[in-house]
């Protein structure tokens, strides 16, 4: 039963944001960087103050209130989970499929990871029925589940789950007495915010959830690495906060000093930041909806996206086909897909898919422009997708996958 994540052929590294050409730095997140560079100290293991109060306004504007002395931060969310992990301790439950860097941080955590199937409207979230026939097969097995990751905002699948699902699915993960880390990331790249209802778990079990944000999903670039977790306001979750910053300690991980003055910018949310990053979530999901369009067209499958960068492509239906080409699971699926595209298309078994689903996940990054300067004038334009490096774009990835 223990949740895997093959390895696959080749280094192809997906996880948080990705390092690689995309838009431009946001000038004034730059100018605040530039002017904090002869800071030679980093931030305190867990973040300094000013940081951890930034953390706080930022989640009160969105409904959850907090104290700075119940958050933490750390230079990225690969080592903020991990000490997460570690600091709640038993055995990790995990939607399937889930992000491509959760499991591996249970695994170096020597802890078994169990992964949930998702229900069929949305990913990120388990079935709550699913969840409570793992929980108990768990146990009879002999293992001890004490921790749900989970994301309402999905990578992979670029789904926002319904409020309904999320609060049938912690309430079956509270009521088996799990805690629940709630990876928000991708919470402020939704395509349609006036159309989409997004409800965090802390909303609903406030004392059961910790609340995980990797910044550069929508406030800072992913060469700046920051990431913030917000504790509930509970005896478990001081001392789930106080275990984390030993483990932070332990590994020295402290955000840098002038990469911790850009993320306070960011996370206060001053104009150029909150108009930049309403832009480039509209950008992304026209993008995005432009690709779902082409995925559909050859005759695969998608959920439709609502947030992210990503889109979630089912090539089932051209199974046949594919096998013709020999390729029978998703890692010949990956290994193919990237070549015709001439981007990384990871497949499922990254995610914790079955192998045998030719399932891979396509990203809007590359439709963006192949240079910088392309990519500045995709976000400046009012119909990005008349643009002719865009069209250009995107006919070749609708021709990659027609040739299916």
């Amino acid at each position: 039963m223990h949740g895997t994540v093959a390895e696959g052929r080749g280094p192809v590294r997906y996880g948080p944001p990705a390092p690689g050409t995309g838009l431009p730095v946001l000038p004034e997140l730059a100018g605040v960087l530039a002017g904090a560079a002869t800071r030679t100290g980093p931030e305190p293991p867990g973040g300094g103050p000013e940081l951890r109060e930034a953390a706080c306004g930022y989640w009160r504007r969105r409904g959850l209130r907090g104290d700075p002395e119940l958050v933490a931060a750390a230079p990225g969310a690969q080592p903020l989970l991990f000490a997460l992990l570690a600091s709640y301790g038993g055995d990790v439950l995990l939607p399937r499929p889930c992000p491509a860097w959760w499991t591996p941080q249970a695994r170096l955590l020597g802890r078994p990871a169990y992964h949930v199937p998702t229900p069929a409207e949305c990913g990120g979230v388990p079935d709550p029925y699913a969840l409570l026939e793992t929980v108990r097969r768990v146990r009879t097995e002999g293992g001890v589940p004490r921790l749900l990751v989970l994301s309402v905002a999905d990578d992979p699948t670029a789904t926002v789950a319904p409020p309904e699902t999320v609060r049938e699915a912690c309430e079956a993960a509270v009521g088996e007495g799990l805690h629940i880390i709630s990876d928000e990331t991708w919470r402020d790249t939704l395509h349609h915010p006036h159309d989409t209802v997004l409800f965090s778990p802390a909303e609903m079990c406030p004392g059961d959830v910790t609340v995980l944000s990797d910044l550069s999903g929508a406030l800072t670039p992913a060469g700046w690495p920051a990431a913030v977790a917000r504790f509930p306001d509970t005896e478990r979750g001081g001392r789930g906060r106080a275990r984390t910053l030993d483990v932070l300690t332990a590994l020295g991980s402290v955000v840098a000093g002038p990469v911790a003055e850009a993320a306070a910018y960011a996370l206060g949310e001053p104009d150029p930041v909150a108009v930049r990053m309403r832009r480039a979530a509209a950008l992304h999901g026209a993008l995005a909806e432009a690709a779902h369009r082409a995925v559909l067209a050859a005759g695969a499958f998608a959920r439709p996206p609502q947030a992210g960068r990503h889109l979630y492509a089912d090539l089932g239906p051209l199974r046949n086909r594919l096998a013709a080409r020999g390729v029978t699971d998703s890692m010949e699926l990956e290994e193919y897909l990237t070549g015709r595209l001439g981007a990384p298309a990871p497949g499922g078994h990254r995610f914790g898919d079955e192998l045998g689903a030719l399932r891979a996940r396509l990203a809007t990054r590359p439709l963006l422009g192949a240079t910088e300067e392309e990519c500045a004038r995709t976000l400046d334009a009012a119909h990005p997708l008349e643009l002719p490096h865009v069209q250009r774009a995107l006919a070749a990835f609708g021709e990659a996958l027609d040739g299916l």
